[in-house]
């Protein structure tokens, strides 16, 4: 049960990442087509530039639980089991801290740009609130998924990066260990 709400947390990350990146297309095309027809799209830059910061903030979780964020195993790899894993788990527990760090403080950052009611600089002025959301909400994604990893290598499991590059390499595929 626990396992299936957690995936589905982290493939609705990726949808809205996915989602944010149509929506750079479809503003960019927009944007094409209206310049075509003398017209303008009014605050496409900023909003594309809100969308990037989407797509990136909500597909961390996703990528880290696939193994597709990078990663450095030079070191690591090369450890006995017994010492790879007492590593991992001091790797996992420091980005446990780093990334609770970033929630709080881009959280921080949503409730004062709510407070002082900023908005954007360029031709609208959209509530910077709403945008700056996708910070702490993809973090809180990515710190669920990195204590979850945690808690799996401290029960002795293999954390499922590495579960999910093996057999990437078992089947042949190296696409992400380039």
């Amino acid at each position: 049960m626990i396992r299936r709400v957690l995936d589905g947390l982290y493939l609705a990350g990726a949808a809205v990442a996915a989602l944010s990146l149509f929506g750079i297309f479809a503003a960019m095309m927009a944007q094409v087509f209206l310049r075509q027809a003398n017209m303008q799209f009014p605050g496409a830059e900023d909003l594309v530039a809100y969308m990037c910061v989407a797509s990136a903030f909500f597909a961390l979780a996703w990528t880290f639980k696939r193994g597709e964020l990078i990663r450095v195993g030079l070191f690591i790899d090369k450890l006995p089991a017994g010492l790879r894993r007492w590593v991992e788990v001091g790797v996992l527990a420091l980005a446990t801290v780093i990334v609770a760090t970033i929630v709080w403080w881009t959280y921080q950052d949503v409730l004062f740009s709510h407070e002082i009611e900023e908005v954007a600089q360029g031709v609208v002025a959209f509530p910077l609130w709403i945008p700056k959301i996708a910070m702490p909400a993809g973090s809180t994604l990515l710190l669920i998924a990195v204590v979850e990893e945690l808690v799996r290598v401290l029960m002795g499991l293999k954390p499922s990066y590495v579960a999910a590059a093996e057999e990437r390499a078992a089947r042949g595929d190296f696409s992400a260990e380039v």
